[in-house]
């Protein structure tokens, strides 16, 4: 029963120092942050970070690897709640749920510092590919979609992510009104608080 605890907390550790990943590096991005940023958030010791990630690189691939968990739960549920089982009934809904979960800027920023980081860290740009590489396989596999479905849905994925971090939606002019027509999103929700 002891070992069984120990593993327990062990597993709720690496779940909080993930969560506390995932925030920080959000707010300041891969090169900026250190273990010990992500230490403090988690209120763990550094040491126990290292314990559990043996570099800033394979910390931040945490993060990323948790958010697109995150992304990956949200889309089953969505697909499987769809009322409109269709290809492009499955990808409005995840589409929708996708601009709720947004909401939570930490994973929005999180895949913007990522996208960033790969062009300079190979790690790093390995992550991203992966994440992007699973999102695409279970969208096709999920939907059954045409290709230039699924490549529609993650260049308006793409578009959001601009649009939200530059704050389109709240630009009173043409070209604003133009690129946001159309597309839903979501208010943010504090730091750190997840649809999930």
């Amino acid at each position: 029963m002891k070992s069984d605890r120990v593993l327990s907390t062990a597993e709720e550790r690496r779940a909080k120092v993930l969560t506390s990943a995932v925030a920080t590096f959000a707010q300041g991005g891969f090169h900026a942050v250190t273990i010990a940023d992500v230490a403090r958030h988690a209120g763990i010791s550094p040491a126990y970070v290292l314990k559990l990630f043996t570099s800033k690189t394979q910390l931040f691939i945490g993060a990323l690897e948790e958010c697109y968990r995150r992304i990956m739960a949200e889309f089953e549920r969505a697909a499987s709640k769809a009322s409109d089982t269709s290809p492009e009934g499955e990808l409005d809904a995840m589409g929708e749920a996708y601009a709720d979960l947004i909401g939570d800027r930490d994973l929005l920023m999180l895949q913007v510092h990522a996208q960033s980081a790969a062009m300079v860290d190979p790690l790093i740009g390995e992550a991203v590919r992966a994440g992007v590489a699973e999102v695409t396989d279970y969208l096709v596999s999920r939907t059954r979609a045409e290709g230039w479905r699924i490549q529609q849905f993650i260049a308006v994925g793409q578009l959001c992510h601009l649009l939200t971090t530059i704050d389109a939606f709240g630009v009173d002019a043409p070209w604003a009104k133009l690129l946001t027509e159309g597309i839903r999103h979501a208010d943010a929700r504090p730091s750190g608080s997840s649809a999930d």
